[in-house]
């Protein structure tokens, strides 16, 4: 009998609405019932992240997914922000992008990103890589309570 392994928000913060399609029907169609928030450049995420504007009241993400190209504040400021914010830096950041430079690997990871994942081209292979993220920070690792909440 598998244990019972609940939902968590998850905050997806990318500008490409392929992407988020892409995103959103991977998670869709995976194992869990996970809910799918979006936001599409680097303010909105830090606004939802710290509840404020049009975000009061939204859930705490659990997980956050984050591209490092996005208008008006890019990833790269996103994390470092998230990482210095006492009250962020426990959510787990899943760099999620198109880039496979290794300054953007050796900067994200110096951001304390959790990982660094280069998207794939090919569709299926994207999905497939959503629905592995999915499945690892749902059934192996253990997350923090409440995501950023103490």
């Amino acid at each position: 009998m598998k244990p019972f392994i609940k939902p968590i928000e998850i905050l997806l913060v990318e500008d490409n609405l392929g992407d988020v399609d892409l995103t959103r029907e991977a998670l869709e169609n995976g194992k869990f019932r996970n809910t799918l928030h979006v936001v599409r450049d680097g303010e909105a995420a830090m606004a939802f992240l710290r509840r404020k504007g049009k975000y009061v009241g939204v859930p705490c993400p659990g997980l956050v997914l984050l591209d490092l190209n996005l208008p008006k504040k890019d990833g790269r400021e996103v994390l470092a922000e998230m990482k210095s914010d006492k009250d962020l830096k426990r959510i787990p950041v899943v760099v999620l992008t198109t880039s496979k430079a290794d300054e953007d690997i050796l900067s994200s990871y110096d951001l304390h990103a959790n990982c660094f994942i280069t998207k794939p081209i090919e569709l299926n292979q994207f999905v497939k890589v959503v629905q592995a993220i999915e499945d690892f920070w749902l059934t192996i690792v253990k997350l923090p309570p409440n995501g950023a909440e103490k």
